[in-house]
């Protein structure tokens, strides 16, 4: 049986003292039973300073082999095609990357309200063409429509200005007249195309949208910042999404140059209707930001100029990284019926504007 001052003990409570005993008193803790000491994993002793000295010497050891695929005539190749895409598309990328953070940030939302005519179906038209005086790329002007519909715009005219600013605002056209200057015929192609097709969806969203299909959005790093705070916030969000994205695009277009044997290019290209279809899908599956995308298409010249055209007017309305923009901020039950819908309408719409204006 055990003694009240032994249950103490095992609590590691102090022991009462004895009689005639000092003031002076042990507290006996318990030391738990098979404990061992916490293991360190081998990723909690790796850092940078050992991944680095990792990497020098993996290039010491394969230093021979690296400098023989660095002589490779395709890597070498690959590398001018990946270097003059990027220096050529930065200038533009960065510049309407500033440009549509100010609009963004220091544009009074209520002004569109008042400035779009009151008939929806006269907003839309209206929308489209102010996409052609406020530059911006495709990743800025999903939250800058969401914006516009909180404040009271009808969603037809938001969405239709979410389509054309992208697409015809002057820095894309600018950029496309650089990357294609012996045709300056496709800076209008690729004008009247996109605003065609955003003023087409806007009317067939009057016809056919519901308004339970969108969430409505919010930002809070632009609505509850500080003007210099949203703006920088605006800046990092489209540089990290829209920089990104022309890196991917830029290695993917090299790759293709480089990878896919020319003939194969050249059978598809002998194809009308098959590469028009084709270049539309690469346009979805690039991602490419609007500022940059005429510069990856000048470089897929085995193709005729209507297939890159359908490339230019899809691109900045139907791509990956826009349907999950999309889904994120209006809703997958929106961006499974916009997406779809938008990239049937310009893929008709490009392929005839390339049969009259090309």
């Amino acid at each position: 049986m055990t003694t009240e001052t032994d249950q103490a003990a095992a609590a590691g409570e102090p022991e009462p003292p004895a009689a005639g005993a000092g003031v002076a008193t042990r507290v006996r803790v318990p030391e738990p039973a098979g404990e061992q000491p916490p293991r360190r994993w081998l990723g909690d002793r790796i850092g940078s300073v050992e991944v680095l000295a990792a990497l020098l010497v993996l290039l010491i050891v394969f230093r021979d082999p690296l400098a023989a695929a660095l002589d490779d005539p395709r890597l070498q190749t690959w590398t001018t095609v990946f270097v003059s895409i990027m220096v050529q598309a930065v200038p533009f990328l960065v510049f309407g990357i500033l440009l549509s953070a100010v609009i963004a940030v220091f544009v009074p939302r209520s002004f569109w309200a008042r400035a779009l005519p009151r008939h929806p179906a006269l907003a839309v038209p209206a929308a489209s063409a102010a996409g052609v005086v406020l530059p911006g790329c495709e990743c800025g002007a999903v939250p800058i429509a969401g914006s516009l519909i909180r404040r009271g715009v009808t969603p037809a005219a938001a969405l239709a200005f979410l389509l054309a600013a992208p697409a015809v605002n002057p820095i894309v056209l600018v950029a496309t007249a650089v990357a294609f200057p012996n045709n300056p015929e496709m800076v209008v192609a690729r004008g009247v195309a996109s605003l065609v097709v955003a003023m087409v969806m806007g009317w067939l969203w009057l016809r056919l949208g519901r308004t339970e299909w969108i969430r409505m959005p919010r930002r809070p790093e632009l609505d509850d910042a500080s003007r210099s705070r949203a703006f920088w916030a605006a800046v990092r969000h489209d540089v990290t999404h829209a920089g990104g994205f022309l890196v991917l695009g830029a290695m993917a277009a090299a790759s293709i140059n480089v990878l896919v044997p020319e003939r194969w290019l050249q059978n598809l290209a002998d194809n009308a209707w098959l590469s028009i279809l084709a270049l539309a899908l690469l346009a979805v599956l690039l991602s490419l930001c609007s500022e940059a995308d005429a510069f990856v298409a000048a470089s897929l010249s085995q193709f005729s100029l209507t297939s890159r055209l359908v490339f230019l007017v899809v691109g900045p309305m139907v791509d990956l990284k826009l349907i999950s923009m999309q889904a994120g901020v209006f809703g997958r039950r929106f961006a499974f019926r916009f997406a779809p819908t938008t990239f049937a309408v310009a893929l008709l719409v490009a392929t005839g504007a390339g049969m009259v204006l090309l």
